[in-house]
């Protein structure tokens, strides 16, 4: 078989394999120019060629696509992973390297790491592809893979519209609660570190701001809540490391308590000062007590406790104690007498129950322990002999679980 006949079966193998119409996938503006039309022509009597076209256009997708993320992320992506200074536009598309511009959109998060491997491949095919000799043909796998990759990573999909944080400025001044999209979410899971670590400091700060209006506090915390399960763990650590400094010389309040919640950030707090804040809390509660008759008093604590995670995240020194609190509340006391006992043989807490109920649940095997060691009480024991408030505790009991 001659030469031009092993092309024309490489050819025709390349065409049935399908490669064309992974094509039909590029996004319609890339489908249009000039270098993708020279593929298709390129395919059927050049696959090699087109492979190469292809490679190039995806190249020059990603340069495109670097553009519009945003230069200051180039710049700071650059800097900090020790790539080749960036001043602006021209730098990405006119002055970095093939293999650069591949390097800097996994660092800015247009491509994530098994993607960045993947197109790493492409360019090292292609330079096969470039230098084919008798030592290297290229055969069908090589440019499959090709095709493959570069359109369903790179052409087939529409530029990231990168969350910056002028966008979240505007969502925190609003006169409402903001309404997080999950298309929001999707541009700032996509973010890379430098960008959500900006935007969650401008957040907690926000949150913490005392001189500001307080829906503006309110509404940095519930963004802060939407973002906290896509928020990068090194993202955390240094923003939980601030938060650290600026309370290096006191403890923590409860409003700092409340934004660590909010955006994941106390795992990463100082734990020592974190016991300490709990125990200081759990004063709290034993000052007020456990009698029914304060259940004005129980309300804000409990509600508090809610809002920093509850029993979650609590550490288990300070929340055996907590836990107890909470049983002895929940039970409450025999009942019968009075007004307000011919309805009800038990006297508890109304506003302290339903949350402690929901802690429970939400905390569940968790503290299966703590409660274990709170039944063993003596009053708890005591209590319990009335069938009335020992039908309370196993209700409680089944919120944990077995």
């Amino acid at each position: 078989m001659s030469d031009k006949e092993i092309i024309k079966v490489k050819a025709d193998i390349v065409v049935a394999s399908g490669a064309n119409k992974l094509l039909d996938m590029i996004r319609p503006e890339w489908k249009a120019k000039g270098l993708i039309s020279r593929t298709e022509r390129l395919l059927p009597v050049d696959p090699s060629s087109a492979c190469q076209r292809l490679f190039n256009a995806a190249i020059n997708d990603l340069k495109e696509k670097l553009v519009v993320a945003g230069v200051d992320l180039a710049i700071e992506a650059a800097k900090q992973f020790k790539l080749p200074p960036i001043n602006n536009a021209e730098d990405i598309t006119e002055n970095y390297t093939t293999a650069r511009i591949i390097d800097l959109a996994y660092r800015v998060g247009i491509l994530s790491r098994p993607e960045w491997r993947k197109i790493k491949r492409c360019y090292e095919i292609r330079g096969d592809l470039e230098h084919e000799d008798e030592e290297y043909e290229a055969d069908i796998d090589d440019i499959l893979y090709i095709f493959k990759n570069c359109v369903e990573l790179v052409l087939a999909k529409e530029p990231l519209q990168l969350l910056k944080v002028e966008d979240v400025v505007e969502l925190i001044d609003l006169p409402d609660t903001p309404a997080i999209t999950s298309e929001l979410l999707e541009e700032y899971e996509h973010a890379p570190e430098a960008r959500q670590k900006d935007i969650v400091l401008h957040l907690t700060r926000n949150a913490q701001n005392e001189k500001k209006p307080d829906i503006v506090r309110q509404n940095a915390m519930e963004i802060l809540r939407k973002f906290r399960g896509s928020t990068k763990d090194k993202v955390l650590i240094d923003v939980a490391s601030e938060l650290n400094e600026r309370y290096k010389k006191r403890p923590f309040d409860l409003l700092a308590m409340k934004v660590a919640q909010a955006a994941g950030l106390q795992p990463y707090l100082k734990q020592r000062k974190v016991i300490d804040f709990y125990q200081d809390y759990w004063n709290i509660l034993s000052k007020i007590g456990n009698h029914w008759t304060k259940f004005n008093e129980h309300r804000k604590p409990l509600e508090d406790l809610e809002d920093i995670g509850g029993l979650v995240s609590c550490p288990q020194e300070p929340r055996e104690k907590i836990v107890k609190w909470m049983v002895l509340t929940y039970l409450g006391e025999p009942g019968g007498y009075g007004d307000y006992g011919r309805t009800r043989s038990v006297f508890y807490s109304d506003s302290a129950a339903p949350r402690i109920l929901e802690m429970f649940t939400s905390a569940g095997k968790k503290i299966a322990n703590d409660v274990e060691i709170a039944i063993k009480d003596k009053r708890i024991v005591a209590a319990i002999a009335y069938k009335p408030i020992a039908r309370r505790l196993e209700n409680l009991l089944d919120c944990i679980g077995d």
